[in-house]
């Protein structure tokens, strides 16, 4: 299995809302098995397709290795759509392999309902909780061209300005494969 080079803030596919996608084949089989691999070896717990460059609607989320969560099966959401979000939010602070060193608190809905496909094509539909809901509204924002600066008021905004050109100039060391396009 490969390891993806992972796309950086400031690479514009990660402001894209990417495209659907139509059939699971071979190819796409082997990109799962990548981005699982690359995610781990990141040590990070979701990755979403724009993620690794790729113009889909799909992410990979494995919870399991945070305490409390050991439970949760690694799940792949193919063409994901989030039928409901419960009215309780909580904030929590988020990172993203996007944003190297970046760690800023960010409000969420407390539960969904989240409607995909699965692998074998199945539609699948599946309510989560606490921090597994946190990182399928996180990943599922990538897929829409958001990420957590676009989640956070302007002062905060303002606060992280110089470490959010520090990852656009590539200048925060990452111990994992990133983009070299700007």
């Amino acid at each position: 299995m490969a390891l993806l080079p992972i796309t950086q803030y400031g690479d514009s596919i990660l402001r894209k809302t990417v495209k659907p996608i139509k059939a699971i084949d071979d190819e796409i089989i082997l990109t799962i098995r990548n981005m699982f691999n690359t995610m781990r070896n990141a040590n990070g717990i979701g990755l979403a397709g724009n993620q690794v460059g790729l113009d889909k609607q799909i992410f990979v989320i494995d919870v399991s290795p945070v305490e409390g969560y050991e439970h949760i099966k690694p799940v792949v959401m193919i063409n994901p759509k989030i039928i409901k979000k419960s009215d309780e939010k909580v904030i929590i602070e988020e990172g993203c392999l996007s944003l190297p060193e970046l760690r800023v608190d960010v409000e969420r809905a407390e539960s969904i309902i989240v409607k995909y496909l699965s692998v074998a094509e199945e539609e699948e539909e599946i309510e989560a909780h606490d921090l597994f809901a946190r990182v399928i509204l996180h990943e599922y924002d990538h897929l829409i061209g958001k990420m957590i600066p676009d989640r956070i008021d302007s002062e905060e905004r303002k606060k992280i300005q110089p470490i959010l050109q520090q990852i656009i100039n590539r200048e925060i060391p990452c111990e994992y494969p990133i983009t070299e396009d700007k």
